[in-house]
């Protein structure tokens, strides 16, 4: 015996559809693979990533313009040794993907650091990386 109330203009809701997870833009994958590849220390196969009149911009440097000067800051100028990104949260647009995480690691002279950062990248539509712009979360102002 069916026990279930209802009003004679009441129609029954549809049935739920389930959520189809949708998969992420190119960028998202191009940029979890950048940050895999820093913490490898693997310099010609992160470079490889941006296009060859990328530009970067980090606090402390010069903006950085292609991929001459994107390995030279790899190998040579790059205060950090070795370290990890853990992403926690990364969005995107159409062609561009910001991301914020933390990053824990050793420096040359032997420090450890632990910091929390932002990244934002700008993609170019054949999936490489055209700009990217980071910000670190430590006192200034």
């Amino acid at each position: 015996m069916d026990h279930t109330l209802s009003r004679p203009d009441e129609t029954p809701a549809p049935p739920a559809t389930p959520e189809v997870p949708t998969a992420p833009a190119p960028g998202v994958s191009q940029v979890r693979r950048y940050y895999r590849l820093v913490d490898a220390g693997d310099v010609p196969a992160l470079v490889a990533l941006f296009a060859p009149d990328a530009r970067y911009h980090r606090p402390g440097y010069p903006p950085m313009v292609g991929h001459a000067e994107l390995e030279r800051f790899y190998r040579d100028q790059r205060v950090i040794r070795s370290g990890v990104h853990t992403l926690a949260t990364v969005v995107t647009t159409d062609d561009e993907v910001a991301v914020h995480g933390l990053f824990r690691g050793v420096l040359h002279d032997g420090g450890e650091v632990e910091l929390r950062f932002a990244d934002f990248f700008r993609m170019t539509p054949q999936g490489r990386i055209a700009a990217r712009d980071t910000f670190f979360h430590v006192p200034a102002v």
